[in-house]
């Protein structure tokens, strides 16, 4: 099993996301391809940053996602 992105977009609302899934249990990793940017000398854009899950883990986090979507 490998992961599987669920949200890209701002920073702000990745951490959001990011602390629901784990208060229901599912282990997050955040992708920050501004920072990446920045470190790299480039421009970033403020749609960059990513959150992705583990496969397995998609059952238990889809009503979360869902719920976080229709919040926004």
């Amino acid at each position: 099993m490998g992961l599987m992105k669920v949200f890209s977009g701002s920073e702000v609302l990745a951490i959001a996301l990011q602390e629901r899934l784990e208060e229901a249990g599912v282990e997050t990793v955040k992708k920050d391809n501004i920072q990446s940017a920045r470190l790299g000398g480039f421009g970033g854009t403020d749609l960059a940053v990513e959150v992705f899950i583990q496969e397995a883990d998609f059952a238990k986090a889809n009503p979360v996602i869902e719920e976080f979507r229709m919040s926004i």
